[in-house]
């Protein structure tokens, strides 16, 4: 979230049903959403067809061939990369531009410890940020105080998992959501979550090591609990690393630690593979959610629900929140869409997190977590208009039946 930042194996039967019912009995609401172009993602399909591989001490790094030669063109060493050489974060090798998205599976590089000390990536808006707006904003909502989803997650919010990342600050931690492939029914692989937390913005280029972890923490143990947790307990359906992601070129060109420009349209598509295994995610993990990209007016929804893992206190990023509340709007400027806002008490970890409604009696993900206040009061997440489908169809057509 962007301060404005104020940001054993499970059963694997009748889940998928429940997953999808206990969001819409928990929610019986509605939302919406806005967002980037076609021209504006990364377009360039990668070749899987030949691949290298190279050691490392973390575990065996898969580099596709197109990938490799990608690398090659910027002056980075294959080898060494594969070493260690991904956390050389020069400027001048930091990809930037939409068609250089590079992120080679390094097995077991996400160990239960890296994964519960990856820091909280919000974005946070102060006062004077929020109040600048020469658009129309609706009041600032009273807090909604996050309550704890019930577990085990895989039957009660089966898509929401959470997403990992290196940045040149460490190691890094956001929320995402498994969404419906229109082109590859039921086998989706597809993951949507906040631009900030994929791509740096403005001046800064695409974090490295992106994986999704579906159901993280299944069974919502304690610090305690988890003190010697196996990667089985927190990562029940494994580790996702995405082979290409896509976000707006306003995130790219105009994103900042405050969400800034981009704040409007900081919303990604990450296509996903498995570290381990053949089954698509969906199948993997029994459910998927459609998007609405209709982008109501918040004054036509009665109600939105935010889902995600808060990490800063007093969350520690372990267990899944979830808020409920009536949407407003938000201006930051009269040149940028109007988002929606809900009060909700999540704090920073809980970006990229779904925002869902239902329509005609079915779940759907409407917006996503990106910005909120220093003192965690309120939640605002971009509009999911034509733009942002044209970011979600390209995706679908170009990387889904990989």
């Amino acid at each position: 979230m962007r301060s404005i930042r104020t940001s054993a194996a499970p059963r694997r039967g009748r889940h998928s049903v429940l997953a999808a019912a206990g969001l819409v009995a928990a929610l019986a609401l509605t939302a919406t959403a806005c967002g980037g172009s076609d021209e504006d993602t990364a377009s360039e399909k990668p070749d899987t067809s030949a691949s290298s591989t190279a050691g490392t001490g973390d575990g065996e790094v898969r580099i596709p061939s197109d990938i490799a030669d990608r690398l090659k063109e910027h002056g980075i060493d294959v080898d060494k990369w594969a070493d260690g050489g991904w956390k050389d974060w020069d400027k001048d090798k930091w990809l930037s531009e939409a068609k250089d998205f590079v992120n080679p599976v390094i097995e077991g590089l996400w160990k239960p410890d890296r994964m519960k000390d990856a820091e909280e990536a919000d974005k946070t808006v102060t006062t004077q940020d929020a109040a600048a707006d020469q658009g129309v904003s609706d009041p600032e909502p009273e807090p909604v105080e996050a309550t704890a989803e019930k577990t085990p997650y895989h039957d009660n919010a089966a898509p929401v998992g959470k997403v990992f990342f290196d940045s040149p600050e460490g190691s890094m931690v956001c929320s995402g959501t498994v969404v419906k492939d229109v082109n590859h029914p039921g086998k989706s692989n597809l993951v949507w979550t906040a631009g900030h937390c994929v791509h740096a913005g403005s001046g800064g280029g695409w974090y490295r090591n992106i994986v999704f972890v579906p159901a993280y923490n299944d069974l919502g143990k304690s610090e305690t609990e988890l003190g010697d947790a196996t990667a089985t307990e927190l990562a029940p359906y494994g580790g996702w690393w995405a082979d290409w992601a896509s976000t707006s070129n306003e995130w790219i060109k105009g994103g900042s630690e405050t969400g800034g420009a981009g704040a409007a349209y900081d919303y990604a598509v990450l296509h996903v593979q498995p570290e381990q295994g053949s089954k698509s995610l969906e199948e993997t993990v029994g459910a998927a959610l459609d998007i609405d990209f209709s982008a109501p007016s918040a004054t036509e929804v009665t109600q939105m629900g935010a889902w995600g893992y808060p990490a800063v206190a007093p969350y520690n990023g372990l267990k899944m929140f979830k808020c409920l509340d009536r949407p407003g709007r938000l201006s930051l400027s009269t040149t940028l869409p109007t988002m929606y806002r809900i009060g909700c008490t999540m704090t920073g970890g809980s970006s990229g997190g779904g925002w869902f409604r239902v329509v005609d009696g079915e779940t759907k993900l409407v917006s996503n977590t990106s910005i909120g206040p220093v003192d965690h009061t309120w939640l605002a997440g971009p509009q999911l208009g034509r733009e942002a489908e044209s970011l979600y169809e390209n995706m679908s057509r170009t990387y889904g039946g990989q």
